[in-house]
């Protein structure tokens, strides 16, 4: 199945038109779940915890909730204070009762490993230059986040997500987020207000992004994490097909393995 953009959609690509002529099967759509890399502020070492005081210092909630309460709350979104536990993608592929979005997840405590076997994974299957990368606020956050924990726990980063070296127009990452601001740069739209906007079932029931750093260390439930990430790149590959007018992609046309 091919993408093919209506009215000669046209993406601007870090200031460059892009034009998306790729198959969806061609597309890994991805999500990550992070946590701080410690339960609590005063786990963390002497040297840390200063770097980290220096960092609330900015942040909005500071004087309301100090330096320990705001590492349980926001150290997770910053490589530099949290860890990956979570990867989560999905691609489509063409089965004898039409097309279907395969969805798996690498998971666990050791995030070297599961950044080793996702970086594998990428190098082993999507090393060609007609692929993509897809998420939502993915040049933002999901992208540099596994690019910097990979070179923090020496995993080597894939051709196919590291920028060094490549011109605009060779960056394989699509990023829902920037496809709906049509150049717009001004502000954040977040996945489950597009979802509620395209009437896509939320992945927000069980729980949200800001209870995931809680649900790991304190509900020791990876599997109830794993389940919400699916669930957002189940999101966004449906956002996708809205934005690309090719129709939906009902709950039997998915499979998570």
């Amino acid at each position: 199945m091919i993408w093919k953009p209506f009215a000669s959609y046209n993406v601007y690509l870090n200031q460059k038109v892009f034009i998306m002529n790729y198959s969806l099967k061609n597309i890994l759509f991805l999500d990550i779940e992070t946590v701080g890399n410690q339960p609590q502020f005063d786990m963390l070492g002497e040297q840390m915890q200063a770097h980290w005081y220096k960092k609330a210092q900015f942040l909005r909630d500071f004087d309301e909730l100090g330096a320990e309460e705001l590492f349980e709350q926001r150290a997770a979104i910053y490589a530099e204070f949290g860890k990956v536990v979570v990867i989560s993608f999905g691609f489509f592929y063409e089965h004898e009762n039409g097309r279907k979005l395969r969805v798996k997840s690498i998971y666990g405590d050791d995030e070297k490993q599961l950044l080793s076997d996702f970086s594998e994974l990428l190098s082993r299957s999507y090393n060609k230059g007609n692929q993509l990368l897809c998420a939502h606020n993915g040049k933002e956050f999901d992208f540099p986040y596994l690019c910097r924990r990979m070179l923090i726990n020496e995993v080597p980063i894939p051709s196919i997500l590291n920028l060094s070296g490549k011109k605009p127009w060779e960056v394989q990452h699509l990023d829902t987020m920037e496809l709906w601001k049509f150049g717009d740069r001004k502000s954040y739209t977040s996945l489950d207000l597009l979802a509620s906007l395209f009437d896509i079932p939320s992945s927000k029931g069980d729980m949200e992004g800001s209870q995931v750093h809680e649900v790991y260390y304190k509900e020791k439930n990876l599997e109830r994490i794993k389940k919400y990430c699916e669930q957002d790149v189940v999101v966004t590959a449906r956002l996708l097909l809205k934005f690309t007018q090719q129709g939906l992609l009902p709950e039997d046309q998915i499979e998570y393995v």
